[in-house]
């Protein structure tokens, strides 16, 4: 049995610049990786069966679930005889905006080329990963990065400013392609992409706090206005900046002081039942 953890991620920034022709849209966003994870093992079966076990019922158990795709991608591509039965003890909230389907999938990605002794780099395992879904290269690195292209592009950079993120999701789904399909791109308020990376390259907090946007907040503002609400109110319980993460719906806030942080964890809980407190990780991940 082989244990691997799969951090959740949120973007910092989340640009999009235009629609491709093969209708992905090209994208430009600073992601970093925070102390929120799954918990993924994985044990070796001789029946060439991938079976996927979950402590929770929303997770998929087939074909649709990114870790199924990461180990039948594995043995379809390496001819791999062997099954493997894949058991996910979910933190991360489902269809939230954090990544969780895309790090479990890099978690079985790394925990197989370990257990079945692959000898695959870290590079080969994100470039698997893009087969899979636009934030699997990213969490096979993880750490911080500017991803680029339809998220597959990885620039690896410094770990941001140490602080707190409290992490509040409202009990709604949010459908990352509905989002997409009502973004327009033309007349777009874009982020300062490289002012975020100067504020991670020199340690800046505040001007990370002043540079986060993600443009897709227009479009999941307007279908869930309570994703607003969240995010004023996180505002005024003393986060000193806030954004969206991904799609949605969860909403973030930075915190450099621990004091605050449990008053406005405190704070959200009265009215919102998934709220975290967690450190920024950063660090870029190695190999399993």
């Amino acid at each position: 049995m082989l244990y691997v953890k799969a951090p959740a991620k949120i973007n910092l920034t989340l640009d999009v610049l235009y629609k491709r022709p093969d209708n992905f849209h090209e994208v430009e966003m600073v992601m970093t990786t925070v102390d929120l994870a799954d918990r993924i093992s994985l044990e070796s079966r001789e029946d060439g069966v991938i079976q996927i076990i979950s402590t929770d019922n929303f997770v998929p158990n087939d074909h649709r679930n990114f870790a199924y795709q990461a180990a039948r991608l594995i043995k379809d591509t390496y001819g791999i005889r062997q099954g493997v039965s894949i058991t996910i003890e979910k933190e991360i909230p489902i269809a939230a905006g954090l990544a969780g389907g895309s790090s479990d999938a890099a978690a079985t990605l790394k925990g197989l080329n370990e257990l079945w002794d692959l000898g695959l780099s870290i590079d080969e395992l994100a470039e698997l990963g893009a087969k899979i879904g636009s934030d699997v290269s990213f969490c096979v690195y993880g750490g911080t990065a500017l991803a680029t292209g339809r998220g597959e592009k990885i620039k690896e950079l410094p770990a941001p400013p140490n602080c707190w993120v409290v992490l509040a999701k409202p009990k709604i789904g949010v459908s990352t392609a509905e989002v997409y399909g009502g973004l327009k791109v033309e007349g777009l308020q874009h982020p300062n992409t490289q002012q975020m990376i100067q504020a991670i390259e020199t340690k800046d907090y505040e001007l990370l706090c002043s540079s986060l946007g993600n443009v897709l907040e227009t479009v999941t503002f307007k279908l869930h206005p309570e994703v607003v609400m969240l995010k004023e109110q996180m505002k005024r319980f003393g986060a000193d900046a806030t954004l969206m993460s991904g799609s949605g719906p969860t909403v973030f806030g930075l915190v450099d002081s621990e004091a605050r942080v449990s008053r406005i964890y405190n704070g959200l809980r009265g009215f919102c039942e998934e709220v975290y407190a967690v450190r920024i990780l950063g660090e870029r991940n190695t190999l399993a």
